[in-house]
């Protein structure tokens, strides 16, 4: 021990200076210029982060980044201070946020050429949202205008839209998770809901920097259930609301896209009631016609067939009477015929018979033929 100075072995040294920046610096922002970016296996960044007086090197998950970055930006890294054992020292990345307007800007420009190509933004990946819905999930944060003026328009056009709130920060550091968080819930806790709805107020660039982080922007894209997507003023755009199915330029305009106007409804159903039962009317009186007619029409042809029927009655009546047998008996002629009723027709049927009747027009007699005739003739 020199002086009052402690001794310490190398490993020693390092766990005490990482004891001390555990608890004086246990999570630190720093801004400053990105360089020497490099990204290992798709998994880790290692980078430099300076001013005009120093260098930071810095090392962290991909998916801590906002999206694709490029040496000059202006970051916001939040990370953890720590000396590492065989590396050195080093601001292990917790988050990272692009700072000013260009730098914002281009992050947007290079994440956006990024997800273009592969798609992510065709319109062919667009799927309808119910109109309208019985169910959603609303994203957003509680305390904000925005949802104030959204839940205002809703419960003013639609009442009976039944909403899940998810309650998340906006805006910051912490932002992104959290709505990535809100989406994979919304997916995996709310079966019943018929769309997933993010709406954000206005602000700078860097307050809505959130809905350009690439995560949050592929969160959007996987989600089950069809989203829109507001963030905003009708000049802004973020990649959130590209991703989404369906995008509304504000918050309130979401409200008005998503639900009709209940009192224009109820106009437009009080006006086709009416329109309905005039036709209704109509249709009923028009049956009421046809009916009519086809009842006159029958009767007349009813009429007709009982006529025809009657005429043909009497012509068959006529047929029958003039092809009554007993008809010639009136004239003087006579029929004879054997006791069992059959016809004889020939005198030689009549003498073979013991007896015959014959029926004149006004009676009957039996007729016994004399055996010496019937002899003398066979």
């Amino acid at each position: 021990m020199i002086g009052s100075a402690p001794t310490f072995s190398v490993s020693e040294f390092v766990a005490a200076f990482n004891q001390v920046l555990d608890f004086s610096f246990p999570e630190a922002i720093v801004v400053g210029e990105l360089s020497s970016l490099r990204i290992s296996k798709n998994t880790w960044v290692y980078c430099d982060v300076k001013d005009e007086g120093a260098t930071l090197k810095c090392f962290g998950s991909v998916r801590a980044l906002p999206g694709p970055l490029e040496d000059g930006m202006v970051l916001e890294v939040v990370g953890r201070p720590y000396l590492h054992p065989q590396f050195g020292f080093s601001l292990n990345i917790v988050a990272v946020k692009t700072v000013g307007q260009g730098t914002l800007k281009r992050a947007q420009e290079l994440l956006l050429k990024k997800l273009s190509a592969e798609g992510l933004f065709d319109e062919s990946r667009k799927r309808a949202l119910p109109y309208p819905p019985e169910s959603i999930a609303l994203i957003t944060s509680k305390s904000s205008a925005a949802y104030g003026d959204f839940m205002k328009i809703i419960g003013r056009r639609w009442p009976c839209l039944k909403i899940e709130l998810v309650d998340v920060l906006v805006q910051g550091a912490e932002a992104p998770e959290q709505i990535i968080a809100a989406i994979q819930k919304v997916n995996t806790d709310f079966p019943s809901v018929e769309a997933a709805v993010i709406i954000r107020g206005g602000g700078s660039a860097e307050d809505l920097a959130a809905f350009d982080h690439e995560q949050v922007v592929r969160a959007l894209a996987s989600s089950r259930i069809p989203t829109l997507v507001a963030i905003g003023h009708e000049r802004d755009t973020s990649l959130s609301e590209l991703v989404a199915d369906l995008r509304a330029s504000t918050p309130s305009n979401a409200a008005e896209i998503l639900v009709p106007d209940i009192e224009h409804e109820k106009l437009v159903v009080g006006r086709m009631h009416k329109e309905l039962s005039s036709s209704l009317d109509e249709y009923i009186g028009a049956l009421r016609r046809e009916q009519a007619n086809y009842s006159d029409s029958m009767q007349d042809l009813v009429g007709r067939k009982i006529l025809a029927e009657k005429d043909a009655q009497k012509v068959f009546a006529k047929l029958l009477k003039a092809s009554d047998p007993r008809l010639p008996l009136a004239k003087g002629y006579s029929i004879s015929r054997s006791m069992t009723g059959s016809v004889l027709r020939t005198a030689k049927a009549a003498r073979q018979e013991k007896e015959f009747i014959i029926e004149y027009s006004d009676e009957s007699i039996t007729v016994r033929p004399d055996p010496s005739i019937r002899k003398e003739k066979s």
